[in-house]
């Protein structure tokens, strides 16, 4: 995050500024989608045990 500030500072082509905001997006995307993965996982194959458990990630992870 700090090197995307160091591009704003630096004047860095608007581009560039723009590609590093979705990189950043995505990474952040890609993180949210690991964690509730296990839960859809389970609430798709019946599984519901996974799903009770998964759901207290996905609420300590939105507490942060």
């Amino acid at each position: 995050m700090d090197d995307l500030i160091d591009m704003i500072v630096a004047d860095q082509s608007p581009s560039d500024i723009s590609d590093r905001i979705k990189e950043i997006l995505m990474q952040k995307s890609a993180e949210n989608i690991d964690i509730i993965r296990p839960a859809v996982a389970a609430s798709v194959f019946g599984n519901e045990e996974n799903v009770e458990e998964s759901d207290d990630e996905v609420a300590e992870e939105d507490a942060e």
